[in-house]
């Protein structure tokens, strides 16, 4: 049975390449399209992969998952204009979906559970948060990455992982009325 890339010795990218991306890509596919669109998914994954390959592995950095996330989102920054407005756009719709007068109660309840109306509010409340403070709670939650993994992917210390992480925690619950949008019981 193979070893993993992340605990094996530092991978040799010429040779261990496909290995890597057979491990990670659709992985890292997954958390872009959760980050930005199934339409730049696909080409900012291979960005990601073709960067990576470039620019060499350091074992330094941490494990090869987490310095995969971390071009992914530093490629993200580079759209995150349009990531932004798509947040603000989908806070706009849910909130004018809730207060149209098309709706009959029943369509409403049956069409908005709790987590459909959230999902505008959460979209919202994460446009307003700091650069820094967004990719750390996506990180976490979308990538499912741990504090060290997502210190090494964003090349900062553990400690401002989880200080970044209560600040947003913090100001995501003011933004959903005092709802923990990171538990999964919002009732």
């Amino acid at each position: 049975m193979a070893v993993p890339p992340d605990l094996a010795d530092p991978p040799d990218l010429r040779v261990d390449f496909e290995q890597i991306f057979n491990a990670h890509f659709s992985e890292i596919h997954r958390y872009i399209v959760r980050r930005l669109s199934d339409d730049v998914a696909d080409d900012l994954a291979a960005e990601v992969f073709v960067a990576a390959y470039r620019g060499g592995y350091d074992a330094s950095r941490g494990g090869v998952r987490p310095w995969l996330y971390g071009i992914a989102t530093h490629l993200i920054a580079r759209h995150r204009r349009t990531e932004i407005r798509r947040w603000k756009a989908l806070s706009r719709t849910a909130e004018r979906a809730e207060h149209s007068p098309e709706h009959s109660p029943e369509d409403a309840a049956l069409a908005r559970v709790v987590a459909g109306q959230l999902t505008g509010k959460l979209a919202g409340a994460l446009a307003g948060l700091n650069r820094g403070d967004r990719d750390v709670v996506l990180l976490s939650v979308l990538g499912d990455l741990s504090h060290a993994e997502v210190a090494a992917a964003l090349g900062i210390p553990a400690g401002t992982v989880a200080s970044r992480l209560n600040r947003a925690r913090k100001q995501l619950r003011k933004a959903l009325g005092d709802v923990n949008p990171l538990e999964e019981n919002h009732g």
